[in-house]
């Protein structure tokens, strides 16, 4: 029965590989129209099916999330399982809560923050721990969509050193955080404090963490059912959202942008990505 589930996940990848309107060719997020996207129905056979022999292309990583998929890897056999989680966890942008004391140290501007300066540095170090999903396929692929301008890193830096930051996927107005890291505390609460700032004065309409994690319930993260899910994210899929519109003088004006702060503080700790 698995071995008849992965074929019939190759033949479904295989398919995706072939359909390339010239959409998916632009090298800009920008301007391109995710109403008209396919997004196949997909059996639950697919999830978290292994598909060692399926090539990574940026036309199938944008295919794949815009149908609510996204991948790992298996950093121990080299092979790329395919997730949808049910529920599906994502920050309410107008919920979004800044502890007390994150706030504080956003306006006392103890980093930089900058966005794609540093995408293969960002990528690199949320790699870089123990165990990792983020494998060399996985970088590979994700550098590929960043040149084409759908994968995004926001960075943090001091001393001109990069502190922290996380990357993720750009579509229409959503964005899929994959992973974050930080080598200063609170370096990566920073740059989501940041990230969140941007979208919403960019017309975004959902921040998927895929996972929720104690990381980020400090921060109000949500869990939805996938059905509820999908009719946000398709919904969000035919804005026309603006990636990183403001300056960061701009961005570190916190209280129009983001009101609703709490008072909770904000010990160090783990910081790690939103799916792992």
């Amino acid at each position: 029965m698995r071995t008849e589930s992965r074929r019939w996940a190759r033949r479904v990848f295989r398919v995706f590989e072939r359909k390339e309107p010239e959409q998916f060719r632009t090298t800009s997020s920008h301007g391109v129209s995710f109403a008209s996207l396919p997004r196949p129905l997909l059996p639950e056979s697919i999830f978290s099916t292994v598909a060692e022999d399926v090539r990574l292309t940026p036309d199938l990583l944008i295919r794949a999330y815009a149908s609510g998929i996204f991948p790992m890897g298996d950093e121990r056999t080299g092979t790329v399982r395919w997730y949808s989680p049910d529920p599906r966890a994502h920050l309410p942008l107008p919920d979004f809560h800044v502890p007390h004391n994150l706030r504080r140290r956003v306006r006392r501007g103890e980093f930089a923050v900058t966005s794609d300066e540093a995408f293969g540095g960002v990528i690199r170090a949320c790699a870089d721990r123990t165990r990792t999903w983020i494998t060399p396929r996985i970088i590979q692929a994700y550098t590929q969509l960043h040149e084409r301008g759908f994968a995004h890193s926001v960075e943090c830096w001091q001393d001109g050193e990069l502190a922290g930051g996380l990357y993720g996927v750009a579509l229409g107005g959503a964005f899929f955080g994959e992973s974050m890291f930080f080598r200063v505390s609170n370096a990566s609460k920073v740059a989501l404090v940041h990230l969140v700032r941007q979208m919403r004065a960019g017309g975004f309409r959902l921040l998927d963490t895929q996972y929720s994690t104690d990381h980020l319930e400090r921060f109000g993260v949500a869990e939805i059912p996938r059905a509820e899910y999908m009719q946000r994210l398709n919904e969000a899929l035919s804005v026309d959202a603006t990636w990183w519109p403001l300056d960061e003088d701009d961005a570190s004006a916190l209280d129009r942008p983001i009101g609703d702060f709490d008072d909770a503080e904000t010990p160090p700790g783990n910081e790690a990505g939103p799916n792992g």
